[in-house]
């Protein structure tokens, strides 16, 4: 959980402006614990509109303070990345569950991530590491 002062400076260190709705959507994903959807945080964050939400994740997702994954379902997830700034290696990267009954996402962070070595001519842009099946809590209530 990351305090007003630790989301400002955390804005600053990727070059965004710290404004009071940017620290709110900041403040937010980093007491998640876990990749929010625009709805969530947009349920969450009853004091910005949809697009004030949207626009700071855009804003964030240019500056690499966000990684967008892919969930599994129909829609995609955001979540902070703690560990680099500006245009460095994302040496955040780790493996996401997406459970099919209630439809979260979670981080596996000490999962170990396969290697993936492309063929000649490919530039890779992106990774989503994404596991399919049922949360725990789910696992019990189905077995």
């Amino acid at each position: 959980m990351l305090d007003h002062q630790a989301c400002e400076a955390l804005l600053t260190e990727h070059g965004i402006k710290p404004t009071a709705n940017r620290i709110v959507v900041v403040k937010t994903l980093a007491d998640a614990e876990r990749p929010l959807s625009l709805s969530e945080l947009e349920y969450q964050i009853l004091s910005i509109d949809k697009s004030g939400v949207f626009r700071a994740l855009t804003l964030f997702r240019e500056h690499h303070l966000v990684h967008v994954i892919e969930d599994g379902g129909d829609g995609v997830r955001y979540e902070l990345c703690h560990s680099h700034h500006g245009h460095d290696d994302d040496d955040d990267q780790h493996v996401h569950f997406y459970c099919e009954r209630c439809h979260r996402t979670f981080c596996l962070h000490d999962m170990p991530i396969p290697t993936i070595i492309l063929p000649d001519g490919y530039q890779l842009q992106s990774i989503n590491y994404m596991a399919k099946g049922l949360c725990p809590d789910c696992a019990k209530s189905v077995g």
